[in-house]
């Protein structure tokens, strides 16, 4: 599934270069990530890179509006 930022985001810029697809931009008030970009690092990185760079614990979770398998983030990546 895609990753979504939630409103605990402090606007820290830490997770935006990190993304390798580019999914994530700036929002009204927050970042925001394009479920339509994010892989979840799928294809690139043993686990998402925005997690992994986020200084605020459970601020980047999974979008429950969005579940993908697996193979759906390794398709979307070879796409992408």
């Amino acid at each position: 599934m895609a990753l979504l930022i939630t409103e605990k985001c402090i606007n820290c810029d830490m997770c935006d270069p990190e993304c390798p697809n580019e999914a994530i931009i700036f929002g009204i008030e927050i970042y925001q990530i394009d479920p339509n970009k994010c892989t979840e690092c799928v294809g690139l990185y043993e686990k998402p890179t925005c997690q992994s760079v986020c200084p605020i614990t459970n601020c980047i979770i999974n979008n429950p509006d969005k579940r993908e398998t697996y193979d759906e983030l390794m398709e979307k990546y070879m796409i992408l």
